[in-house]
């Protein structure tokens, strides 16, 4: 475990460690300056993050929150480009951006976590949110392992080969494949992400993983009776085995109007309570940059949420009407001002430091050695 930095957390500008187990380093100004009219045409590619968001903005206010690592989804996600194509070309397209950026680092073990955080550099965890890209072999996780993927997210909302996801209404749970590719990933050192998986395809791999794995961006279905949420048994089970759930900064966290920070709270509390401290982090499912022109987001937003309904991966109850992050909980100072907000409610230090970034910390390097 390395040093807490978040000796007295609700002292103003005391510096904090993060590490994000699901996010983006995009600065979303850059997005919204994406027509309207292109969105409707990125069906044709794959629904994922994209380097091409990130400049020194973005950098400076992940660096200036406290982040050190963030784990980025690249490659397939949905959409008709072919999964493994658009996938190796975005790990190309992020080696060789994070190459020509001095502040970023790929993270490939534990030890490149502590290099980012020693050298006040962000770490870049390459993560998956599908596994289409593996085709019908688990040789694919080999390759992308070799490529420096380290956390795969076994389906998105929908069903694949590995399982189902989250929004699916006939819940079979994972597959034969899929128990084959948990085996896989876990020899290779690959963290088993469990975030937009069914009930059932989440509880089959909790019961046949051999090792912890990993619910990097969710929400409290006890809180919120959500799909894209956790119940308890899952939550629990987790623990037990070892892992740690990250909690999410967006609208799932009620399940009408616009989060704010006292709901992302009310699941943090939950979840201590059902897993216990060492097994919750966050996962905000966002970035470090605020939105400059309230406008121009909520239109970019109308275009997001009638792409994803026209893939087919959208969940219940997205609408533009609500942020995609917390109003009261965002840009740069997010993360200190959580910690002032917990701090407040009688949460120690000790503890605030670990769900912030310890946990996941912890877990990683045991998994990627």
């Amino acid at each position: 475990m390395i040093p807490s930095s978040l000796d007295i957390p609700n002292k103003p500008g005391k510096p904090i460690l993060v590490l994000n187990a699901l996010g983006v380093l995009d600065n979303p100004n850059l997005a919204l300056a994406e027509s309207a009219e292109s969105a409707e045409h990125r069906d044709a590619m794959a629904y994922a993050s994209s380097a091409r968001f990130v400049d020194a903005r973005a950098i400076d206010d992940a660096i200036a929150s406290g982040l050190y690592a963030v784990n980025v989804t690249l490659g397939h996600v949905a959409g008709s480009d072919d999964p493994r194509a658009a996938t190796e070309r975005d790990i190309a397209a992020w080696d060789a951006f994070i190459a020509a950026e001095p502040r970023l680092l790929k993270v490939r073990d534990g030890a490149d976590l502590d290099t980012a955080r020693r050298e006040g550099r962000i770490g870049v965890i390459y993560g998956f949110q599908n596994t289409g890209m593996l085709g019908d072999s688990i040789d694919g996780v080999d390759h992308f392992a070799a490529r420096g993927v380290r956390v795969i997210q076994l389906t998105y909302n929908g069903r694949n080969a590995v399982g189902h996801g989250a929004t699916v209404a006939e819940d079979a749970g994972l597959s034969d494949f899929g128990e084959a590719v948990v085996e896989r990933l876990q020899a290779r050192g690959v963290l088993v992400d469990l975030s937009h998986s069914s009930t059932r395809t989440c509880l089959d791999t909790l019961r046949r993983a051999r090792r912890p794995v990993v619910i990097t961006h969710t929400g409290c279905r006890a809180i919120a009776d959500h799909p894209r949420n956790k119940s308890d048994e899952e939550l629990r089970l987790l623990a037990d085995r070892g892992g740690v759930v990250g909690l999410y900064f967006i609208p799932y966290l009620r399940l009408s109007g616009q989060p704010m920070a006292q709901d992302l709270i009310a699941h943090l509390e939950h979840a201590i309570q059902v897993c216990g401290e060492d097994h919750v982090g966050l996962g905000t499912d966002g970035g470090t940059s605020a939105h400059d022109d309230p406008a121009a987001y909520r239109r970019h937003l109308e275009a997001e949420v009638a792409l994803r309904r026209r893939l087919g991966i959208g969940a219940p109850g997205e609408t533009a009407d609500v942020g995609l992050f917390l109003p009261d909980l965002c840009g740069p100072g997010q993360f200190q001002q959580l910690a002032r907000l917990m701090a407040a409610r009688g949460h120690g230090a000790a503890r605030i430091d670990k769900l912030l970034h310890g946990n996941f910390h912890r877990l990683m390097t045991e998994t990627w050695g």
